[in-house]
């Protein structure tokens, strides 16, 4: 692979990880509400989930999601309904926001940590990342066309892989920065505590739904 081509892939790998998705909501939602260091689990996970994807996609689950419309739905609902689930976990979080737990929180941050264990913080991500019809999908139109068209180069392949998994952990890196910075530059109150979890849970409903009504293209 020449160094312009793999620089068109990485501008193409940018473009496509810093646009805000399900992934990169997860990251902020658990940089506001648990901290930095409890979203690199989750930023970890999704990064896992997009090799998983990657590989997948590549072994010929992309081609099957293309031709058949029952896999392709059965996918597309399992991910819709994913995302449904953790906007509404969200919401609920959310009413049972008071002011003790605030101020539990704030003199005892370690409690507020210790909400979700880093095992089910990874899953989660991992969980959002190959749930995503959208993303095999991705794979599976753009990595043919910087791919030796008779065979699949295992070193291209990781280097491909590799390069957008960097791509996905730098965008994540970057959300969470500002959602750190922000979380300490706006002073937290019960109201907006609540506000941001409901706030959180609405969009993975709405990102539910938008699922829902994703095409393949082959019809």
């Amino acid at each position: 692979m020449t160094l312009s081509t793999w620089l068109l892939f990485l501008s193409v790998s940018l473009a496509a990880a810093f646009s805000p998705g399900p992934g990169v909501l997860m990251a902020i939602s658990t940089a506001t509400t648990m901290g930095a260091r409890r979203a690199l689990y989750s930023s970890a996970g999704n990064a896992l989930g997009v090799f998983i994807v990657a590989t997948t996609a590549v072994a010929g689950l992309g081609l099957l999601l293309k031709t058949s419309a029952l896999a392709f739905g059965a996918l597309k609902v399992a991910g819709a309904a994913y995302l449904i689930y953790l906007g509404i976990k969200a919401w609920r979080h959310a009413s049972l926001v008071t002011e003790t737990a605030e101020v539990a929180a704030t003199a005892a941050p370690v409690a507020t940590a210790a909400e979700a264990s880093r095992l089910s913080t990874f899953r989660s991500g991992l969980l959002v990342a190959v749930s995503n019809p959208k993303a095999i999908l991705f794979f599976t139109a753009v990595f043919p066309q910087f791919m030796p068209p008779d065979h699949v180069d295992p070193v291209r392949f990781l280097l491909l892989t590799s390069t957008f998994t960097s791509c996905t952990l730098l965008s994540h890196f970057f959300y969470v920065a500002c959602a750190s910075w922000l979380k300490r530059s706006v002073k937290q109150s019960v109201a907006r505590t609540r506000l941001a979890k409901r706030t959180t849970g609405v969009i993975f409903v709405g990102m539910g739904g938008a699922l829902l009504t994703l095409t393949n293209r082959t019809n």
